[in-house]
């Protein structure tokens, strides 16, 4: 059996959606898994919606995530996620802000690999390859804070 797992990661322009997609399709790449990941970008210079697909599985045929079918949904902002309710499965899991105590982040902008660290509660992937995955896709001098980010929430407890 080919199970794929599906991902949308949702947000607004320069919140960092693509990026944690990024991170995302590469833990799955370093998994051994097959990877696909599409995008859309809207007025997202603006401030608009952005949202990323990611499937990965032992095959897997297309990057879109057909709707009501997304396993998770990452929403980076609250607001987004009504807009993109109808990608999630009804046995999905939605990932969103409320999830992660900002107050405990260096950095608010590192919000987008805090919800990978509260994801990957739900995954089963090593912290070390996601660890790689978020050093390879992030300049050497945004990796303290981002890995601080994503061991925060992934330790928070918080269940979804």
């Amino acid at each position: 059996m080919n199970k794929i797992t599906n991902i949308v990661v949702a947000g607004l322009g320069g919140q960092g959606v693509l990026k944690a997609s990024d991170i995302i399709a590469d833990v799955a790449f370093l998994a051994g898994f097959d990877v696909k990941k599409s995008e859309t970008h809207g007025m997202s210079q603006r401030g608009g919606s952005v949202s990323s697909d990611i499937r990965f599985g032992e095959h897997v045929f297309s990057p879109m995530v057909p709707d009501g079918e997304a396993d998770f949904l990452v929403v980076l902002t609250a607001d987004q996620v009504e807009v993109n309710a109808a990608a999630l499965s009804s046995c999905g899991v939605l990932v969103e802000p409320s999830q992660v105590d900002e107050t405990k982040l260096g950095n608010k902008k590192s919000i987008n690999v805090a919800l990978l660290g509260t994801l990957s509660r739900h995954l089963k992937f090593s912290d070390e390859q996601w660890i790689e995955a978020i050093k390879r896709n992030l300049p050497e001098a945004l990796h303290a804070t981002n890995i601080e980010a994503f061991h925060t929430a992934k330790n928070a407890g918080v269940t979804s």
